[in-house]
């Protein structure tokens, strides 16, 4: 992890004061969470007590990483208009959550999406590969969290880049630890507030200052200087290749999806995934917003290369002296709320996952396999450099959704979904979207080399999982499970109350 461009324009006390702050918050809360966390329920699903709103601002604080607290601004610097599509497609695959999956998923009665894998198809194979995918997709989602951590510490207070990664897994497994999914869930609802408030009381001291100086904030639309050109047929198939990712690798996500375990009720889940659209509505307009104001405010950021720290930085170009410094030190521990909280959730899964399949599921296990979800993506992130953290994420809903969202589309709405359909449609995506990202990042970008392909790999690799589950679950009709019927029945029965 390298140490060039620190960009030390925050005083480095203010930097250390929001840390400080976030974290003896996160552990005080977690700490709280012991209290009422006894049972293996509570570790893992927290009892199925969560009401709707606690739920809501839990998955809002966990949803929001460093791709959107801090990579969706970065984005909007570097790329203008195109980089919208990120705040659209994330919020949207949550629509597709509420229709095809939040309140079924509640139904199944597992702890996990393994859990649902074999209880759907009957299949210990099966549970095994989604175990491994669940895991591989959730430590590729954390390494980009390290690296925004990394990225925040160096810049607001001059300490090596390592520090951040370290910091956050010693953090979140003293929160996992503490209380597990009960602990985590007061822990993220906390720092979904934050999060929220750390962009948005920012903001409104900027466009005041800019309006009582006379400062262009957008310049009369100069912002955005480079248009969506749909003419271009790689610019084009970017982007619908990205909108397939962000929409189906939401429904993929295990963090997000072992929420929707947390709710009392069917009905429960589906009233969450409501509010949890309407909070992620009102969040994204605020990292869009920085972006705009940066792409005239802080234009040189994208040139040097640290296009992502343009919401750490911007409140103190703009406002000087000790207001400068408060809001800098608000929006830094806004930042290191959501590397802790989406890291927390992932942990948390993982977990799960691991305790499940190697641990016997005893609380005990489950704390030895949260350290290990948390230590391997730590040395994962400590020996690779920081990239683009919105694109790096986008990477990852990619392969979600070419892997994990076709089982959970297919064995919740198809009765003749088969077990070797579920592997073959798997593997497949996996293979064939896991060697597009690791071709990227050997050969490098795609756009301009006529590439894109290989960069943007959802169009073609998410439709191939699909046809390939459907396709061997038809010449393998004979392995459909003699369960199916009762299992769909009670996936599509809504709960008594």
């Amino acid at each position: 992890m390298t140490e060039t461009g620190t960009g030390l324009d925050v005083d480095p006390a203010v930097g250390y004061a929001a840390l400080v702050v976030v974290i003896l918050s996160t552990v005080l809360i977690g700490v709280y969470g012991l209290r009422v966390s006894r049972t293996t329920d509570d570790f893992y699903v927290a009892s199925r007590t969560v009401r709707p709103w606690w739920n809501a601002s839990a998955i809002g604080g966990e949803y929001l990483s460093a791709a959107s607290f801090l990579g969706i601004a970065g984005l909007i610097l570097v790329s203008g208009v195109d980089a919208l599509w990120f705040p659209i497609g994330y919020t949207a695959g949550y629509l597709m959550l509420l229709l095809f999956v939040a309140a079924p998923l509640r139904r199944s009665g597992a702890y996990t999406v393994p859990d649902f894998a074999q209880s759907r198809l009957d299949s210990l194979l099966v549970r095994r590969v989604t175990s491994v995918l669940v895991i591989v997709v959730g430590w590729l989602y954390i390494v980009p969290q390290l690296h925004g951590a990394a990225l925040t510490v160096r810049i607001t207070t001059g300490l090596p880049s390592w520090v951040g990664p370290v910091a956050v897994v010693v953090v979140v497994y003293l929160s996992v630890l503490t209380g597990g999914m009960r602990s985590i869930t007061f822990v993220q609802a906390f720092q979904y507030w934050l999060k929220l408030t750390a962009l948005a009381v920012p903001v409104v001291f900027i466009l005041l200052r800019l309006g009582a100086d006379g400062s262009p904030v957008t310049g009369g639309g100069s912002a955005f200087t480079t248009e969506l050109d749909t003419s271009a047929d790689a610019s084009l198939y970017g982007t619908i290749s990205l909108v397939i990712a962000l929409l189906f690798g939401t429904l993929g996500l295990p963090h997000v999806l072992v929420r929707f375990y947390t709710n009392p009720d069917g009905a429960s889940a589906r009233r969450t995934t409501l509010i949890v659209l309407g909070l992620l509505s009102v969040f994204y307009l605020l990292p869009t917003v920085y972006g705009i104001l940066g792409r005239i405010h802080t234009p040189e950021l994208a040139a040097s290369g640290m296009s992502d720290a343009t919401v750490l930085l911007l409140p103190g170009r703009i406002i000087d002296g000790t207001t400068g410094d408060l809001l800098s030190a608000l929006v830094t521990a806004g930042a290191f709320a959501a590397f802790l909280s989406t890291t927390s959730g992932l942990v948390v899964s993982l977990a799960g996952v691991i305790s499940q399949e190697f641990f016997h599921g005893s609380v005990t296990g489950f704390r030895r396999a949260a350290l290990l979800s948390a230590l391997v993506p730590l040395g994962f992130a400590l020996l690779t450099d920081s990239t683009a953290l919105a694109g790096s994420v986008g990477s990852v809903f990619a392969f979600t959704a070419s892997t994990i969202c076709p089982l959970l589309l297919l064995g919740i709405w198809w009765r003749g979904l088969t077990d070797a359909g579920a592997v073959a449609g798997m593997l497949t995506g996996a293979v064939l979207c896991g060697g597009a990202i690791t071709a990227t990042a050997v050969l490098g970008p795609g756009r301009g080399n006529g590439l894109d392909w290989l960069a943007q790999p959802a169009l073609w690799s998410v439709p191939a999982a699909f046809a390939t589950m459907v396709l061997v679950s038809r010449a393998t009709a004979r392995r459909r499970p003699a369960s199916a019927s009762r299992v769909l029945a009670r996936l599509h029965t809504p709960e008594q109350r």
